[in-house]
């Protein structure tokens, strides 16, 4: 990938290895600051792992990680989650109200959530301060998404780290959470790192793309690069998708 940007994330020589498995092997790039990069692939092709290493959840069997140009091992953990927001498929919740949920992650650094500033936040994510008291085992998959997302601008995270978000969800949810990810994007200058399967979400969200195939790093570049992708591998992976 050419980069005409700074990075947020740097990965040089980044491998994984669990019972002999190489998960990730010798992964080299960078996901520019202040932009949508999309990573794709097959089914196990490392992009899960890759994603967790980005805020700490996992490390790195070899190789080195950088967020802002500063080692992440200098990180303390708490202060890289919050800077490196996640938000997963499963956009798993405490029991409770939208309240609690959103309020969480102040809850756990002794701060408070104010109502007022609750239903702003809501009101960012396309929720109307009606769902500010709703169960959250009422809300439907969309509805929780958004919550989950709403939950990671409350830490004012930096960079965004979304897993397969809107696989399981109806296509008007997803067109809702497309639109949502691009406003956080263009009004926050959040730096987003978003798998899919879908290509052509890929294709028209992001900025730039990485391709990854058993656990390496193929092909990079803009998001363009899907529509003739230079590396065989890569073309034969897309034409199949598309097929």
């Amino acid at each position: 990938m050419t980069m005409l940007y700074e990075p947020a994330i740097h990965l040089q020589q980044v491998s994984f290895t669990v019972n002999e498995k190489n998960i990730l092997k010798s992964i080299t790039g960078s996901f520019p600051k202040g932009k949508i990069t999309t990573l794709v692939g097959p089914s196990g092709a490392g992009k899960t792992t890759l994603l967790k290493m980005c805020n700490g959840l996992l490390s790195p069997t070899e190789g080195h990680i950088s967020i802002d140009n500063q080692p992440i091992t200098n990180y303390e953990p708490t202060t890289l989650r919050k800077y490196v927001g996640i938000a997963l498929q499963a956009a798993p919740m405490i029991y409770g109200t939208v309240f609690d949920n959103l309020a969480l992650p102040l809850v756990l650094q002794g701060k408070k959530l104010s109502k007022q500033e609750a239903i702003q936040y809501l009101q960012d994510v396309g929720l109307d301060n009606s769902f500010l008291h709703r169960p959250t085992n009422e809300l439907s998959g969309g509805q929780r998404q958004k919550v989950s997302i709403a939950r990671t601008l409350i830490n004012q995270s930096s960079i965004l780290l979304l897993d397969e978000i809107t696989s399981a969800l109806d296509r008007q949810s997803v067109q809702d959470i497309e639109a949502l990810i691009t406003t956080i994007n263009e009004k926050y200058n959040v730096t987003i790192i978003w798998i899919t399967h879908n290509l052509q979400q890929a294709l028209t969200i992001g900025h730039y793309t990485w391709v990854m195939m058993g656990g390496e790093l193929i092909e990079t570049g803009e998001s363009s690069i899907l529509r003739a992708p230079s590396n065989p591998r890569v073309a034969e992976f897309v034409q199949g998708v598309n097929a």
